[in-house]
């Protein structure tokens, strides 16, 4: 990755330096090649590969016309030798004097790389290294040192169209019909050549008017989750048919452990179909429907690139849309389904938060309408909405585009995925790049497993399943 050699010239760890491992500190104008991996399989080492590499990353930061490369230089054989020297410094001296032997550090000094210090506490993880690292750095021998010419990230165009379908919910005589609602917009959407279009969530739950009587809640979840099959197959059909992708809002779905979780549905144009579930049920979803709250939220790859997909609520914990912007997400679509304006607001103010200390565009789209005799949809508020980041090259609101309150209507914009990158390195401010990974992190417990009863007390209105 770039950076600036105010970042890669100072001491630092490698937490902080690549943002916890997934690069986020990249500038685009920075004058230094920073390296944070570089491994050679075992089995193919002594055919040169690393070398090569070395002479591949030159030719990379000569072409490019940069001062230089750094990075930090494992010490593996610290450990062996730590009775026999007195401190890290006084290691590399050996080393370089050739008393002592670093295989790693002999291979870097060899191939023109200049030690400037030591790194401590680089990575506790290395123990042969006991946590520390040499700073080292190759300097362009073509640039002058001393020049202050500065790197400009082009201003070009990376065009998506996305629309957002506010969707009237509305009784349906069996699965056909309601099939047909969905394909009249995603046929909209496409005819307006659309690279995405995303739904409501919980947009199926209409489908629970076709039954002869009012069930209750857990029956009507149940009898939702026997259409999971069939709406994944219309949507991936769909998806294929028009050259469009899809988000599926959400559907009630019931996992192989027996669980029922609101789950999106993501059916693309290239014909793979991804998931993503909901992982903070409101109080009302898990106390009423019994919804159990997901336990993985990760990026979706697209023919335009890395999305994210928070359900509703989601929107509302900051944590999930920075994991997805780390890993390269730079559109966020929310499906929601709110039943009054309060609740509205609380997801609308939270996805223009996320746009904004994200630098990335969020889209969101709901239900509008009643649904006699469903349980839960007697009222919906919605304004489905395109936000954008606020600096010079977006709207002047934020916002690209939205929707009329409560009226069934699709919303349709281009974004410009290039004016993303601009704003993250040269924006009147740069929250991706400024932030302080010397202080705080964010660690996601991989291995955790949610979905237990709800905590607190039990609410008291059976309205609102989404809500934010």
């Amino acid at each position: 990755m770039r950076l600036g050699g105010d970042k890669a010239l100072r001491p630092h760890s490698w937490d902080e330096i690549t943002g916890n491992g997934y690069g986020s500190r990249h500038d685009p104008t920075g004058d230094w090649l920073y390296g944070y991996e570089m491994c050679v399989d075992p089995k193919v080492r002594g055919t040169r590969l690393g070398r090569r590499l070395y002479e591949e990353r030159r030719k990379l930061a000569e072409r490019l016309e940069l001062k230089g490369i750094a990075f930090g230089g494992r010490m593996p054989n610290l450990k062996r030798y730590w009775r026999r020297v007195d401190s890290p410094q006084d290691y590399l001296d050996q080393v370089i004097a050739g008393k002592l032997h670093d295989p790693v550090l002999r291979f870097q000094l060899a191939n023109g790389f200049e030690p400037i210090g030591i790194l401590s506490k680089y990575l506790p993880e290395d123990s042969r290294s006991r946590g520390n690292a040499v700073q080292m750095i190759w300097r362009n021998p073509f640039v002058d040192q001393e020049d202050s010419a500065r790197h400009r990230v082009p201003r070009g165009v990376e065009g998506v169209r996305i629309a957002a379908c506010q969707m009237q919910a509305r009784a349906v005589k069996d699965f056909d019909e309601f099939i047909g609602q969905v394909r009249y917009f995603v046929d909209v959407a496409s005819d307006y050549e659309a690279d995405f279009i995303l739904f409501p969530e919980l947009f199926t739950l209409m489908l629970l008017s076709a039954e002869e009587e009012e069930l209750s809640p857990i029956e009507a979840i149940e009898c939702l989750s026997g259409y999971t099959k069939r709406i994944r197959d219309a949507l991936s059909k769909m998806a294929l048919k028009y050259n469009i992708n899809i988000i599926g809002g959400s559907h009630p779905t019931r996992m192989p452990d027996g669980d029922i979780h609101n789950v999106a549905m993501v059916c693309l144009r290239d014909g793979s179909t991804h998931e993503q579930e909901k992982i903070h049920p409101t109080p009302n979803e898990a106390y009423w429907w019994n919804i159990k709250g997901g336990d993985s939220i990760d990026v979706i790859q697209t023919d335009c690139g890395p999305i994210g997909v928070q359900i509703c609520y989601d929107c509302e914990f900051p944590e999930l849309t920075r994991r997805l912007v780390d890993e390269g997400a730079r559109i966020i679509f929310v499906p929601f389904c709110t039943d009054s304006r309060q609740g509205y607001m609380r997801v609308r103010y939270c996805a223009a938060a996320r746009a904004i200390e994200n630098q990335c565009y969020v889209v969101m789209s709901g239900n509008v309408g009643n649904l006699p005799n469903v349980a839960n949809m007697d009222i919906q508020y919605a304004q489905s909405c395109i936000l954008t980041p606020c600096d010079f090259p977006f709207a002047r609101d934020g916002i690209a585009a939205e929707a009329s309150e409560n009226v069934e209507t699709l919303t349709i914009s281009d974004v410009n995925l290039a004016d993303l990158s601009w704003a993250r390195a040269e924006g009147t401010v740069r929250n991706l790049a400024d932030r302080r990974f010397d202080l705080y992190r964010i660690e996601w417990d991989e291995g955790s497993k949610g979905g237990g009863e709800p905590d607190g007390p039990i609410p008291h209105r059976q309205h609102g399943p989404g809500g934010g």
